[in-house]
């Protein structure tokens, strides 16, 4: 089946049967499609406090909230069906996935049972939404994604394994049906129910997209594309209409809460445009990303919070060969990556975003020399041309951020983008004054 494009749909364009039934006359043109679906919004998260219930013991505590979310599931089923054959389907199929839910509570309960029980959400959202094709005559086939997404040892996807299993898979549908599949799930190395991380939909559609080369992978969220700055805390911000996959992931990865960052690159290495569009808003271009690159001095603003910077000074330094080695292979040890990186003759400044093994991080840089460690702190990160050939191309920067203290800059790692580090608590003003001295 050849097919033409892949469409990804977030948590919030399934998170209501409603919203269920706006997708139809989305995805039922002529083109052959795989389409990916997030859980319901809301979902993933109950899912997890349930299994954080479990682990810590309290067991009644988790069967209110998994009787309270199979609740809500059943009034979604009434909703969103008209026949009383494809209601009763439904209630019987919500039964059964919280049935066996509600078994795992009466059991030891294990890791690999966390991650089961985290991908209902998907499960759910795509067999409730296939049925509703069903029930209204459209031709479609559920097509599993733990048959054939996996990731390896590393928690990389194992591209030649899912293009083969893929390829079976499709090879078993009918030509003109529509693809339905989860996004976020896969199995791991081992076999085991494990996802590709919190937001990883936008990263099963890319690599779904990747692997079967199609024309254009399709992100559908509730925004119209990426925005020059944050509309949360920004007001009468402006969509972009074209980035390239490099700015696009400079943005992702720096806070756009759009686009998950790992998506960006199977996309990219493959040479296939993405489409940010708006379920709410169909008709909008949204924005598109391709390896083609519009220079503009200033093009967005993202912020990036739950950094920590921690501050390493060694008087024996100078001339010390092998410091920064060192350094860097204790942050590999605990395999936390590093965002931003300064330094001097006598220390280096770095960032992380992942705090989890930071205080055993802290223990082994102290045997290199003094550490200082401030958290609450965020990355500020300007996308544009930032072409160290350039002259002048930043003092609207500074100049709108003259009276808020910038702890650490980042320039020339990336020809697309500068990144400043600042306290937590001057986030909205950064963001507000850099969106008044760049775009206004």
């Amino acid at each position: 089946m050849n097919i033409v494009k892949v469409m990804k749909f977030g948590g919030t364009s399934v998170g209501s049967p409603e919203r269920m039934k706006a997708l139809i006359p989305l995805i039922t043109d002529a083109d052959r499609k795989v389409v990916v679906l997030s859980a319901m919004s809301g979902t993933t998260n109950s899912l997890i406090e349930i299994t954080d219930l479990i682990y810590s013991g309290n067991i009644n505590e988790a069967s209110d909230k998994i009787e309270a979310l199979r609740e809500k599931y059943h009034r979604v089923v009434d909703g969103l069906y008209d026949t009383d054959a494809f209601k009763m389907t439904g209630h019987e199929f919500i039964n059964s996935h919280f049935g066996y839910i509600n078994n795992l509570t009466l059991r030891s309960f294990t890791r690999i049972q966390e991650k089961a029980v985290h991908a209902e959400g998907e499960l759910l959202s795509t067999s409730l939404f296939h049925h509703l094709l069903q029930e209204r005559g459209i031709k479609s086939v559920l097509m599993p994604a733990l048959n054939y997404m996996r990731i390896d040892k590393d928690s990389e996807p194992d591209y030649y394994y899912i293009e083969e299993n893929i390829r079976r898979e499709l090879r078993k549908a009918d030509s003109k049906s529509i693809i339905i599949t989860q996004g976020f799930i896969c199995r791991n190395a081992y076999g085991e129910i494990d996802n590709l991380k919190r937001g990883g939909s936008d990263y099963s559609a890319s690599i779904i997209g990747a692997v079967l080369k199609v024309k254009e992978i399709q992100i559908w969220t509730d925004i119209s594309g990426f925005h020059n700055n944050d509309p949360r805390y920004v007001e009468n911000t402006k969509v972009i209409r074209e980035l390239s996959f490099d700015e696009a992931a400079e943005l992702a990865y720096f806070g756009a809460k759009i686009l998950h960052p790992s998506s960006v690159n199977p996309a990219r290495v493959n040479n296939i445009p993405v489409r940010l569009k708006n379920t709410m808003e169909p008709e909008d271009e949204g924005t598109l990303i391709t390896s083609n690159s519009v220079l503009l001095d200033y093009k967005a603003v993202a912020a990036k919070d739950g950094i920590s910077a921690i501050r390493i000074r060694s008087a024996r330094m100078l001339m010390a060969y092998g410091f920064l080695r060192k350094v860097f292979e204790i942050f590999e040890a605990y395999k936390t990556p590093i965002d931003m990186v300064t330094t001097s003759e006598v220390g280096v400044s770095l960032t992380i975003d992942n705090s989890q093994y930071l205080d055993q991080i802290v223990t082994d840089l102290r045997e290199l020399g003094a550490v200082d460690i401030e958290r609450e702190q965020t990355i500020i990160c300007i996308v544009g041309d930032f072409r160290t050939e350039r002259t002048g191309s930043a003092p609207e920067i500074f100049e709108a951020l003259n009276t808020i203290p910038l702890k650490m800059i980042s320039y020339g790692g990336s020809p697309n983008s500068l990144s400043l580090l600042i306290d937590t608590c001057n986030k909205t003003r950064a963001l507000q004054l850099l969106s008044k001295h760049l775009f206004e």
